[in-house]
C-alpha cells in the first residue's frame, strides 16, 4: 500500500473537489505507526482464528461420523455465492483505498460517473456488499437450524457456529468501521493524513476478514 500523508488540499465535501495526492511528512523511510499497530493487532487476530481452526480439525478427527452425517445439510453453492460477494467487496474496498491515497475522498463528477468516484462512494459500495454477506450468513443459520443443526445439538453444530459466528462478528466490526470512515467525509472539510490513514488501515482489516473467510469456506464447505 502506498504511503499517505498530511493533506495540503482542502476537501469541500461536495462533488468536484480534486485535491490531489497526499504527501506524508518526515523521512520517506519512516513507517506509519498506525499501519504498523494495525498489522500487529491483525497478527493477534490471526492467532485467534488459528485456534478456531485447530479446534475444528481436532473435533473433526475424533468425531468423523458427525461430519459424514451433518455436512449433507450444507448448501455449498449458496455459500460459494455468498463468498463471492465478500471477495468482490474487497475489490471495491481497494479501489476506495486508491482514491484515498490520491486525496480524493469524494466523487468529482456525477453519481453515475463511476470513474470519478472517490473513496466515500467505493466504501459505501463495500459496505453494501459486506452487509449482504452478513445477511446471507444469517439466512444460512436459519436454514441450518431448520435442519436440526444448532449450537447445542452436537459437536459439529458447536464448531460450525463458533467458527463462522466469530467471523461474522468480525465482518460486522468492519462494517461499523466503514460507517465511521464514511461519516468523517461528511463532518470535516479538510482531508487530512489521519483520515487517509484511517481509510487504509480499515482496508487492511477488511482484506484480513476476506482471506480468513476463504480459508473457512474451504475448510467447512469443500473439505467435507
Amino acid at each position: 500500500m502506498a504511503p499517505v500523508a498530511t493533506a495540503s488540499a482542502v476537501h469541500s465535501g461536495t462533488p468536484g473537489t480534486s485535491p490531489g495526492p497526499l504527501q506524508r511528512p518526515g523521512p520517506a523511510t519512516r513507517p506509519d505507526m498506525t499501519s504498523v499497530g494495525t498489522i500487529v493487532w491483525l497478527s493477534s487476530e490471526l492467532m485467534f482464528f488459528a485456534g478456531l481452526f485447530a479446534m475444528y480439525f481436532t473435533i473433526r478427527s475424533v468425531s468423523p461420523e458427525l461430519w459424514a452425517d451433518k455436512t449433507t445439510a450444507l448448501n455449498v453453492p449458496y455459500a460459494a455465492g455468498n463468498t463471492l460477494i465478500l471477495v468482490i467487496s474487497s475489490v471495491w474496498c481497494q479501489l476506495g483505498v486508491f482514491r484515498a491515497e490520491n486525496g480524493h475522498p469524494v466523487r468529482t463528477g456525477k453519481l453515475l460517473e463511476i470513474g470519478k468516484w472517490g473513496m466515500r462512494e467505493w466504501y459505501v459500495l463495500t459496505y453494501i456488499f459486506g452487509a449482504v454477506f452478513v445477511s446471507g450468513q444469517v439466512k444460512e443459520y436459519a436454514d441450518m437450524v431448520h435442519e436440526g443443526i444448532t449450537m447445542s445439538s452436537d459437536a459439529y453444530g458447536s464448531v460450525f457456529y463458533m467458527t463462522t459466528g466469530f467471523h461474522a462478528l468480525h465482518v460486522t466490526g468492519g462494517l461499523l468501521a466503514f460507517l465511521m470512515i464514511i461519516g468523517r467525509t461528511f463532518t470535516t472539510r479538510r482531508y487530512t493524513h489521519t483520515q487517509a490513514t484511517g481509510a487504509i488501515v480499515t482496508s487492511y482489516y477488511w482484506h484480513f476478514v476476506d482471506v480468513v473467510w476463504i480459508a473457512l469456506f474451504a475448510t467447512i464447505y469443500l473439505l467435507q
